[in-house]
């Protein structure tokens, strides 16, 4: 079964995505992880390349072709995005479409701690780089990033633990597999 987990930064993709994974035996894609690479290879912070992907579309673009390559080819599989959901529905391309969301205190205190930055700076960072995202979203591609109607499942992680995350994603997936 293909899975697709989004939400914003600090809701706790990451860390459900890699426990998911262990549970189910599926191969698990995150796709901020390239956008960091590209960034890292660029000598460029996440922002500098937002901004730069605001005025060059190719750079979303790659990264979200290859989420429809990958989903085609592997009906087993789950896709850490926050585009994957709306791509994977866009295109009849079948899975279990799930939105972690959580306040913006608790992701931008989650934000600072991995990022080792203090909660000003995360908080900044943070909320340039969903403006970004959000811009080049609805201009690339006419999705509002705020349409939850295209998720199967909607979790707030405020007051869960990881292991509690990842019992409800476990629920909804049986759930969604009886249907």
């Amino acid at each position: 079964m293909r899975i697709t987990i989004s939400g914003p930064p600090g809701s706790g993709k990451t860390t459900a995505c890699s426990k998911l994974s262990e549970a189910l035996g599926l191969e698990a894609v995150v796709f901020g992880k390239i956008f960091r690479e590209l960034a890292a290879e660029k000598n460029l912070t996440l922002g500098e390349l937002g901004a730069i992907a605001e005025e060059d579309p190719s750079i979303d673009k790659m990264i979200d072709s290859r989420i429809l390559e990958i989903a085609r080819a592997h009906p087993d599989i789950i896709l850490e995005s926050r585009l994957s959901a709306y791509m994977l529905t866009r295109n009849g391309i079948p899975a279990f479409r799930i939105l972690l969301e959580a306040s913006p205190d608790v992701r931008m205190a989650r934000v600072g701690l991995r990022e080792g930055e203090t909660l000003e700076e995360a908080t900044q960072k943070t909320l340039d780089r969903q403006r970004s995202e959000a811009k080049r979203y609805m201009m690339y591609y006419g999705i509002d990033i705020n349409d939850r109607s295209v998720y199967d499942l909607v979790l707030n992680t405020d007051d869960m633990t990881p292991d509690e995350v990842m019992d409800a994603i476990l629920e909804g997936v049986r759930g969604w597999n009886a249907d």
